[in-house]
């Protein structure tokens, strides 16, 4: 795993970013002052998923980028791609899917900056049930979103007999004593819960079954990125940096991040941070001067997935207009939007 084969050294790793963030904000220009904070609109409470954003914030990464960022808590429902579409909000989080769908509605949304190269969606099941697939649930109760991408693929391309689908309402109280009781999650939240209090969960990821967008995707719309492509570059560059010092050392951010949301306590949010190592380092991100990167191959074959399960139609979407990796600061190859 990368871990082992790239392990994270805190000093030179931060001072390599730190010295890319300051080479991009060359390359770049420096944003224009602004006369209030770039607002950025999470797609969830505050919670290890969104880590490296919140430590660009802790040690300084927005400022020294020349960007004053104010992050903004989600929850269910949030709508996300609506607000930095209308331009309510400057950039937001969202998966890959939610980028897809978006595009196809008609919204101008692009991906700039992606750090979850797999997905850490899953589905909970108990240790006891014997299932070590998502194929092989059948006959009991899963509690599963009706509108995410993730959930139309699996019900398109799974038969799950016998199973009782019924609606995720983000509470574990539920799956705790059934032993027939599935639910979706996310690897560094749920299951970590539901262990607290007593049940013995297996997480199976989502990304095991083929379906595997991008998470935490750092989006914006193309006219911010043609009139103001230097602030892009500032905040990709100090998310990048950001995402570093998370996966590297967690704990000041980790605090932080407590402070914000309390039911997610530091040791929850520690094991968040682990976790997401192996899931961030890995991919086409093995090294962090790579943590953010995306390829078209990903894109499209994402898009292929959403058609063949009847969220978009074919031709809706192209890939080439879906992201960017051109504000990376190490550069990369990327389809840019015009």
């Amino acid at each position: 795993m990368p871990t082992q084969e790239s392990p994270l050294r805190p000093t030179v790793r931060s001072t390599v970013l730190l010295l890319l963030l300051g080479f991009t904000i060359l390359a770049c220009g420096t944003p224009e002052p602004a006369d209030r904070p770039l607002q950025l609109a999470l797609n969830w409470f505050p919670e290890a998923e969104h880590g490296g954003y919140y430590a660009a914030a802790v040690h300084g990464d927005y400022q020294l980028a020349g960007i004053d960022v104010e992050i903004l808590g989600g929850g269910p429902d949030a709508p996300v791609i609506q607000r930095v579409a209308t331009g309510q909000v400057d950039f937001g989080l969202t998966n890959a899917d939610g980028v897809i769908t978006a595009r196809a509605a008609g919204a101008p949304i692009v991906a700039v900056f992606a750090p979850y190269q797999i997905n850490p969606r899953c589905i909970l099941v108990h240790e006891e049930s014997g299932i070590k697939q998502i194929q092989d649930l059948e006959n009991l109760t899963l509690a599963l979103s009706q509108r995410p991408a993730f959930s139309h693929y699996l019900r398109h391309r799974f038969d799950f007999p016998g199973v009782t689908i019924v609606p995720y309402h983000g509470s574990v109280i539920p799956f705790i004593d059934d032993i027939r009781y599935a639910m979706q999650g996310y690897v560094f939240s749920e299951p970590i819960v539901a262990q607290r209090l007593g049940a013995s969960p297996r997480s199976l990821l989502v990304s095991e079954t083929g379906f595997n967008p991008y998470a935490s995707v750092l989006i914006t719309t193309e006219e911010k990125i043609r009139t103001e492509p230097a602030t892009v570059a500032a905040i990709v560059a100090a998310a990048q940096t950001g995402w570093t010092r998370y996966l590297e050392s967690a704990t000041a951010t980790n605090e932080h991040i407590n402070g914000l949301n309390p039911g997610m306590d530091v040791e929850i949010l520690e094991i968040g941070a682990r976790l997401s190592r192996d899931l961030v380092l890995t991919g086409d991100a093995f090294h962090p001067a790579q943590i953010g990167v995306m390829s078209l191959e990903r894109w499209q074959q994402l898009i292929d997935q959403m058609v063949e399960a009847g969220i978009v139609e074919a031709g809706e979407v192209e890939a080439e207009g879906c992201f960017t990796t051109g504000y990376l600061p190490s550069g990369g190859a990327s389809a840019t939007p015009e």
